[in-house]
C-alpha cells in the first residue's frame, strides 16, 4: 500500500475532560466528526494541545483508539508518540500501527536536549514501528528546541523519519534553513505554534499546518486560498484569525475548549494541564474577538455566551 503524503490542515484534537476529570468520550466522536467536516486532511492524536502528559497510559491508548474510530479512515491520521523516554515513545509508535495510522509524530524530551547519540536512539525506536515519523521540533520546555542543522542531521541518520513540524521560532527562517539543507528522507515540512505563522511559512514552502482544533474550517479555506494562488484572500482571512490565534497563544487549551463549546461541537470544557484559565474579563474578550470574527466564522452570531451588543446568546452544545 503507498503511503498517504502528509500536507495540508491537520488540527490537533484536544481531548474534552468532563467536570469529574474523566475523559468525554462521546465529546471527542463529536470533535472528530466537526474536524472531518470542516475538510480537514487529516488530524493529530495526542499532542500537545490535547494534554497528552495529563493521560494514563490506559487512557492514551484508549483515547487513541476512540479517534480512531471516530474517524473511520475518512481523512489521515497521525498518532502523537512523544512520550519522557525512547521505550514508550516506541510502545506508542507501535500502538499508532495497530490502530491504522498514517504516521507518528515525536518530541523529544527536554532531557535528551544536548545527547546527541540519545537523539538518535530515541527517534530509531519510534521508526522501529513502520510508519513515517514526523520530527516535532517544540522550544523548552516542552522540547529541546533543536538547531535546524541538527533537525537535518536526524533526519539523514535516521531512515523513516520523514516530516518536521517545526514551532521553535523563528518558525519560517527554520523552515527555510531545513529545505534549503534537503537531508536525504524529508518528505516536507510542517508549520505548528498554533497557525499565528502560517502566511510566512506557507511563502517559505511549509507543506503544510498542525493548529488547534477550534478555527479548522478556517485553516481549511485559508489553505485553499493559498492555493488556488489567491495570496490577498488568504492572507485577510488570516488578518480576521489572527486575534484569536493570539488569545489562543495565551490561553491555550483553556480558550480551545471554550470555542468549541460555543460553536456547539462539545460539552466538556475541563482542562487538566496546567496554565491559565479564563475569568470573567477573559470571557467578555473572547465575546468581543468571536463577534469581531463574524464576518469569517459562519457561526460567530450563536457562539457567544456573554451578552454583547449586536449578537444573540450562544446555542446549547450538540
Amino acid at each position: 500500500m503507498t503511503a498517504r503524503r502528509l500536507a495540508g490542515v491537520w488540527p490537533i484534537v484536544a481531548t474534552p475532560f468532563a467536570a469529574d476529570g474523566s475523559p468525554a468520550v462521546a465529546d471527542l466522536g463529536r470533535l472528530v466528526d466537526f474536524l472531518v467536516d470542516s475538510g480537514v486532511d487529516g488530524i493529530v492524536f495526542p499532542g500537545v494541545a490535547s494534554e497528552f502528559e495529563t493521560l494514563a497510559p490506559a487512557e492514551r491508548a484508549s483515547l487513541v483508539e476512540a479517534v480512531a474510530a471516530a474517524n473511520r479512515g475518512r481523512v489521515g491520521f497521525v498518532v502523537g508518540a512523544s512520550a519522557a523516554d525512547a521505550a514508550a515513545a516506541e510502545g506508542h509508535a507501535a500502538h499508532a500501527r495497530r490502530v491504522g495510522a498514517d504516521a507518528v509524530m515525536a518530541m523529544l524530551p527536554p532531557a535528551l536536549r544536548d545527547d546527541a547519540a540519545g537523539q538518535l536512539e530515541y527517534y530509531r525506536r519510534v521508526a522501529r514501528a513502520g510508519l513515517p515519523v514526523i520530527l516535532q521540533n517544540a522550544p523548552p520546555p516542552a522540547g529541546c528546541g533543536l538547531a535546524p542543522e541538527r533537525v537535518a542531521a536526524i533526519i539523514g541518520e535516521v531512515p523513516g523519519v520523514a516530516y518536521v513540524k517545526e514551532e521553535t521560532l523563528p518558525c519560517g527562517q527554520r523552515i527555510t534553513r531545513i529545505l534549503a539543507l534537503a537531508p536525504s528522507g524529508l518528505a516536507g515540512v510542517f508549520g505548528g505554534a498554533g497557525g499565528r505563522y502560517l502566511p510566512d511559512e506557507l511563502a517559505r514552502g511549509a507543506c503544510g499546518t498542525m493548529p488547534a482544533a477550534e478555527l479548522a474550517d478556517l485553516f481549511v479555506r485559508l489553505w485553499a486560498a493559498h492555493h488556488a494562488g489567491d495570496a490577498k484572500g488568504a492572507r485577510r482571512l488570516f488578518d480576521r484569525m489572527l486575534p484569536l490565534l493570539n488569545f489562543q497563544a495565551v490561553f491555550r487549551m483553556a480558550m480551545t475548549k471554550e470555542v468549541l463549546r460555543r460553536r456547539g461541537v462539545i460539552a466538556a470544557t475541563r482542562v487538566r494541564a496546567a496554565g491559565p484559565s479564563l475569568d470573567a474579563g477573559d470571557l467578555r474578550e473572547l465575546d468581543h474577538l468571536l463577534a469581531d470574527a463574524a464576518d469569517v466564522l459562519p457561526d460567530a452570531p450563536g457562539i457567544a455566551t456573554h451578552p454583547v451588543p449586536g449578537i444573540r446568546s450562544g446555542s446549547a452544545p450538540r
